[in-house]
């Protein structure tokens, strides 16, 4: 990761440890090992900020990690480790939840906070409220289209129905200081490498200049 983003002139933001089914033996498959793993390639790299998915609900150790460990882990490493937003799942009709960080109460008491637009919506939130509220705890973003039918969808940012302008002006009202990243489902370009370029280019411009400071009157 390094030899690319020197190649390219880039820097590497922030650092997902791997949570996912198809990733749950990489690093083993302690949560708080993947976290510390997660926190020495992040340091190795020069980003500043882990994100990683919150425990579910079975996992205890872990979450009393959250209260008793995460407040103090960013004066020790150096990294901020951004528990992210989740959702319930739906399981016969019903909606499910599998984490215990998932509803806006709980992520209001972490320190800090990796916030999916996506999951966001599918959770039911306000995308613009639950930024404002999170916006002292907020650390990195997960940023990208839904349509807002109930599931998770990674839309490029303009394909679906979320607020991301509005959204996006309030991060940068705010003085939001950390990295937003376009974490979108491109699988459907990928055998035209034109249309995935432009597609790329085009969402990268629309976000950055939703970014952009407006000028006053």
């Amino acid at each position: 990761m390094a030899r690319l983003a020197a190649e390219h002139d880039l820097e590497i933001g922030a650092i997902h440890a791997p949570c996912l089914l198809v990733t749950r033996r990489i690093w083993g498959t302690d949560p708080l090992e993947k976290i510390a793993r997660a926190i020495e390639v992040a340091r190795a790299v020069g980003a500043r900020v882990v994100v990683m998915h919150p425990p579910y609900r079975w996992q205890q150790t872990y979450r009393r990690w959250l209260t008793d460990e995460l407040p103090h882990v960013a004066a020790r490493t150096g990294v901020v480790v951004a528990i992210e937003n989740m959702f319930p799942v739906r399981v016969a009709g019903r909606a499910v939840t599998m984490h215990a960080a998932h509803d806006l109460e709980a992520l209001e008491r972490l320190p800090h906070v990796a916030l999916d637009t996506s999951h966001a919506a599918v959770a039911g939130h306000d995308l613009v409220e639950i930024g404002r509220r999170l916006a002292g705890r907020l650390a990195h973003v997960h940023l990208s289209d839904n349509l807002g039918r109930g599931w998770d969808n990674h839309l490029p940012p303009g394909d679906g129905v979320l607020p991301l302008e509005a959204f996006c002006a309030e991060l940068a009202l705010g003085g939001y200081d950390g990295r937003v990243s376009l974490e979108v489902d491109l699988r459907g370009h990928l055998d035209d490498p034109g249309r995935l370029r432009g597609v790329m280019v085009a969402m990268r411009e629309r976000v950055e200049a939703s970014l952009a400071p407006q000028p006053g009157p």
